[in-house]
């Protein structure tokens, strides 16, 4: 018998386990996958990281087919669309406990190159950090 995905019901369930220990929230992104809507200009690698934390997010809907909110980037409010297959990990920014998902997919190469434009000083530093995480062990 063919099961559905697991991927949505993890993603819920390690949100609410990263927030419950006071941690802030981030998600792992295949930018260049069907129906992912994300702000282009903060895509590193064909990756984006995004915070969905209470805080910098609003109207967060975690579904079987996707995660929506609505959040700002660069200080322009914006429609975040994400299905559940492009989310390639969930993890905890302060200690980078999480999980990274398995994938078969290759990321796909952008749908069309944009020109070498070097971004404004404002979306450098704004830009979430590309990659994956740093996983360090904490002795305590």
């Amino acid at each position: 018998m063919k099961m559905t995905s697991h991927r949505p019901y993890m993603i819920r369930a390690l949100n609410e386990w990263i927030l419950e220990n006071n941690c802030t929230p981030y998600i792992l992104v295949n930018a260049y996958a069907k129906e992912v809507q994300v702000p282009q200009s903060f895509v590193k690698d064909g990756q984006i990281i995004l915070n969905i934390s209470p805080m910098a997010v609003q109207d967060l809907s975690i579904s079987n087919n996707g995660i929506e909110f609505n959040g700002r980037f660069g200080g322009i409010p914006t429609r975040v669309y994400v299905t559940t297959q492009a989310v390639l990990g969930i993890y905890a920014k302060e200690n980078g406990q999480g999980m990274i998902f398995d994938t078969d997919d290759p990321i796909p190469e952008p749908p069309n190159p944009a020109p070498d434009k070097k971004p404004a000083r404002s979306e450098r530093l704004e830009k979430p950090r590309p990659g994956r995480p740093d996983l360090k062990i904490v002795k305590s």
